[in-house]
């Protein structure tokens, strides 16, 4: 895992020693995903340089830093990532090539000079990002990978077209004009993190996952805007062709395999590596298959925390020792929980409120004082139907469909009308197992999705945050994006479908893998999510709706194969969220940190965020009429956010 920044010079107004000197400050700015090594290359007469900052993972030897050049000397690449399946492309190449060493990048940096740079990446199993100069054509290719695990930004600063994978590589440009784009805020307080190919600065975008943007210096001056090209897009896969395996057992049979060479292929390493165990599901089952195939005890990290309904480490515990794994584990106070939050707008860059972030960082903290690498079980939710909306998605669209919208929008309006106190208290009669946390809360969720228009409407509230940002954010307006556009809902497959596969192209890159990228590489761990290996993906929509679901919930799938290993009572259970009780702490030990944030006349100076509702939100939080913790821990990293990067 690395760091990875550069700029093209296309009009030509930088010295050659400015060349150089900008790429270092670019790169240094990503030491902490790169410690073990830094390097720029520069071409002057282009005006191209390119930065990287490496953590050793392969070949630990100088034979794998970069940048690395071609053996023809017409490609140079700076590359963030790992090829898991180098190995496989090494002999598709042919006995021809010598190879001076052992690394995936000059594996990768031969498969684009034999089949260009589009088919060299749709023949490789990874996560990555890479920047890749053409001396030839003088062009500039920028790619990430297919779920966009590794991130990659880019854009204009005066002159000069900039990459870099993470944007405060970006300040280290003189030329840099910071303007927050206020329709991007719209969109993060929408979501919680701000989608693709949007960012927090004007002028600055994301790389699309799965995408590839071609950079013409010529171009560049006609003031023409480098197009994305998808090499594989993740709408496709609701129209794979089902399985041709007839029988269930035969289904789970081949998923263990696939599996399995995911998982095998994820653990290959020069360095020491283990993986996160929550005790769930998806970490159980990556855990499960690694010990299995490994030939000495696996490491495993969790960490726990005092309050009960935040705590898994027992279940993860217990798996491990099952499993017989070499298991670490570290209960986290309150106190060390909350000293992370003034990290928090530094390590995300932009603003980012899924506040599992702490957490992750914890636990990311934790495992690399023994490994460089480890492997979690992100992607388990979208690929097989974890999440608890997909197993609603029916009932409520059958709501939708069959009762009128005045009827729907009256009942939700009665709903609200009573306040969540009254559910809470008269929810205290039922059994604990049956009743859900704050029943209130989720009551009148609830009621503002039953009176959606329609159902991709519902879905959309299902996910937001702010349910109209517009009206928070002074003088934004909320772009359409994937989760919002009529176009990309599509009417030949099924509401659940349509909700994962949205989940995989929005959710999943915008806020999961980013929270992991950020949070792992703040600590310079590589993190490996095995199952977004593409062909465990392409197989999972292969699949027929039976094997989504059945009457114990989602992840049918995964659930099969992982009790051939795990035994169902450490199992199944009801899921848990990887969260902390920052809802709690705003009204107790953070309350005072809050409220320096977001004070009235604050927030009329910074002039970005609507002062009457931010403080009507807060005091209905603080009296406990309402739990805001999701819409206040938004507001709270976005002002914190302000004062990392000295916004006025």
């Amino acid at each position: 895992m690395c760091g990875i920044s550069g700029l093209l010079d296309f009009r030509g107004v930088l010295q050659p020693e400015d060349l150089s000197r900008i790429g270092k400050r670019m790169g240094d700015t990503l030491t902490h995903r790169g410690p073990d090594h830094g390097q720029v290359w520069s071409d002057a007469e282009p005006g191209i340089v390119l930065a990287f900052r490496r953590l050793s993972i392969l070949d630990l030897s100088e034979l794998g830093h970069q940048p690395m050049q071609s053996e023809s000397g017409r490609f140079v690449v700076i590359y963030n990532g790992e090829i898991y399946n180098f190995r496989e492309i090494r002999q598709e190449l042919g006995c021809d090539i010598v190879f001076r060493g052992e690394s995936d990048t000059e594996i990768l940096l031969a498969a684009i000079e034999k089949w260009g740079l589009k088919e060299a990446i749709r023949r490789a199993n990874g996560m990555f990002a890479l920047a890749l100069w053409d001396k030839q054509t003088r062009t500039l290719s920028l790619a990430r990978d297919r779920f966009g695990q590794k991130p990659l930004y880019f854009g204009h600063a005066a002159s000069v077209f900039a990459f870099a994978s993470e944007l405060k590589a970006f300040g280290a440009l003189p030329s840099w004009n910071r303007t927050i784009n206020r329709d991007a805020l719209s969109l993060y307080f929408r979501h919680g993190y701000i989608p693709e190919p949007h960012s927090i600065w004007q002028g600055v975008r994301k790389i699309e996952p799965g995408t590839i943007v071609t950079v013409n210096p010529e171009e560049l001056i006609a003031g023409k805007d480098p197009v994305p090209e998808h090499y594989w897009d993740v709408f496709d896969l609701p129209a794979r062709q089902q399985s041709a395996i007839s029988s269930f057992g035969g289904i789970v049979d081949e998923l263990d395999t696939l599996l399995q060479d995911a998982i095998s292929k994820c653990m290959v390493s020069d360095v020491p590596l283990g993986a996160f165990l929550s005790g769930g599901i998806d970490s159980s089952l990556v855990v499960a298959l690694m010990q299995a195939q490994s030939g000495a005890t696996v490491n495993t990290f969790t960490i726990g925390f005092s309050e009960a309904a935040y705590n898994e480490a027992h279940h993860a515990a217990a798996v491990a020792k099952h499993l017989g794994c070499n298991h670490h584990e570290l209960y986290i106070s309150p106190a060390d929980a909350r000293s992370v939050i003034p990290q928090l707008p530094a390590i995300y860059d932009e603003p980012f409120s899924d506040s599992s972030q702490i957490p992750t960082f914890l636990v990311s903290r934790f495992a690399r004082e023994q490994v460089t690498v480890s492997l979690s079980g992100d992607g388990g939710d979208e690929l097989f139907a974890g999440y608890n909306r997909y197993i609603w998605a029916a009932r409520i669209r059958s709501v939708i469909e069959q009762v009128p919208h005045w009827a729907r929008a009256t009942a939700a309006a009665s709903l609200t009308a009573v306040p969540t106190t009254f559910w809470d208290n008269a929810a205290k009669v039922l059994p604990s197992l049956v009743c859900p946390p704050q029943p209130g809360d989720k009551a009148h969720k609830f009621a503002d999705i039953m009176s959606a228009e329609n159902f991709q409407e519902a879905y959309r509230r299902m996910t937001s945050v702010w349910t109209n940002p517009d009206a928070l954010v002074i003088g934004g307006i909320e772009p359409e994006t994937t989760m919002s556009s009529p176009d990309s809902w599509q009417t030949a497959i099924d509401p659940i479908s349509n909700m994962m596969v949205h989940d995989a192209a929005a959710y999943l890159p915008g806020d999961i893998l980013t929270k992991v990228d950020r949070a792992s590489m703040a600590v310079s761990l590589e993190s490996r999510a095995p199952l977004l290996d593409h062909r465990v993906a392409e197989f999972a929509w292969s699949l027929p709706d039976s094997c989504r679901m059945d009457s114990a919930g989602g992840k049918r799938m995964l659930r099969e194969v992982l009790y051939r290993y795990v035994p169902r009572d450490l199992i199944d259970r009801p899921k848990m969220g990887f969260g902390v009780p920052v809802g709690e702490w705003m009204r107790g030990e953070l309350s005072e940190w809050a409220e320096e944030l977001i004070t009235e006349t604050r927030l009329k100076n910074d002039g970005f965020l609507e002062p009457s509702i931010v403080r009507d939100t807060w005091a209905q939080h603080l009296s406990g009429r309402r739990n805001w913790q999701h819409r206040m821990w938004s507001i709270l990293m976005f002002q914190a956010w302000l004062d990392e990067w000295n916004v006025t």
